[in-house]
């Protein structure tokens, strides 16, 4: 559980409303269900609207990362990868089928296959490069939802606000009900503000940053393999490995 993530989304609501208060508003004035479903809505309307239905798909299961990162395993995978070439290197390629049925990552099972099929080093190269540019691709552009949904959220707040100002219009016989509705009106334009800054575009950048951690893991693998394939000691692998453990 990333509790970090849980607990800023607190802590700039917190803020937000500790302010509101400090200032003699009434906390009770932030909360307009027709500003939020305008705001919300319109948000993800006009990002679904630009977006790949299977990207905005991603980008939405993506969101279970924030308070459930993948696991960075690397330093584990690490002493893996050290067992796999020492395998190798003593009882040979065809000996590593056995640690094949014990792994669940699709990435590494294709991995080891190759390598015990006896594919050339370059080839096992060229075949997991591929696999991690088009992984890196598609999650990149599964994580910008959240990136466009911060941006148009402000706009789409300025639109709610013009809509709650239209109907303040309307009521000018009653000047009793035109400050408050006024304020009504704006509290829009704070939702879009709001959901844009602390909520979407920081979780676009922490998603993005998953991505290129476990992008990062898989070229690790990936280097390690073709070590592996080219007959490097252990000890040129384990040096290798350590570049990414830093």
């Amino acid at each position: 559980m990333d509790w970090g993530s849980l607990g800023g989304i607190l802590l700039a609501v917190f803020g937000i409303l500790l302010g509101q208060a400090i200032e003699g508003g009434q906390i009770a004035s932030l909360i307009q269900p027709a500003a939020f479903l305008i705001v919300v809505f319109g948000t993800f309307g006009a990002v679904l609207l630009q977006s790949k239905p299977a990207n905005f798909k991603l980008g939405l299961m993506l969101l279970r990362w924030i308070v459930q990162p993948p696991i960075d395993d690397r330093k584990e995978l690490s002493r893996r990868i050290i067992g796999w070439s020492h395998t190798a290197r003593r009882d040979g390629l065809l000996k590593l089928e056995a640690q094949l049925y014990n792994e669940t990552d699709p990435f590494i099972k294709k991995g080891l296959r190759l390598l015990i099929d006896g594919i050339a080093a370059d080839k096992i190269r060229e075949i997991c490069a591929i696999d991690i540019y088009y992984y890196e691709s598609q999650y990149r552009s599964a994580a910008k939802i959240w990136d466009s949904a911060g941006g148009y959220a402000p706009t789409i707040g300025i639109l709610g606000a013009v809509l709650g100002l239209i109907h303040v219009m309307e009521n000018l016989s009653d000047p009793s009900r035109l400050g408050s509705g006024i304020a009504v009106a704006f509290v829009a334009t704070i939702y879009g503000v709001g959901l844009a800054n602390i909520v979407f575009l920081p979780i676009g950048s922490k998603l993005k940053a998953y991505v290129t951690q476990e992008a990062s893991r898989r070229e690790m693998l990936m280097n390690a393999w073709v070590s592996i394939a080219q007959g490097d000691h252990t000890r040129v692998v384990e040096e290798r490995l350590n570049s990414y453990m830093r």
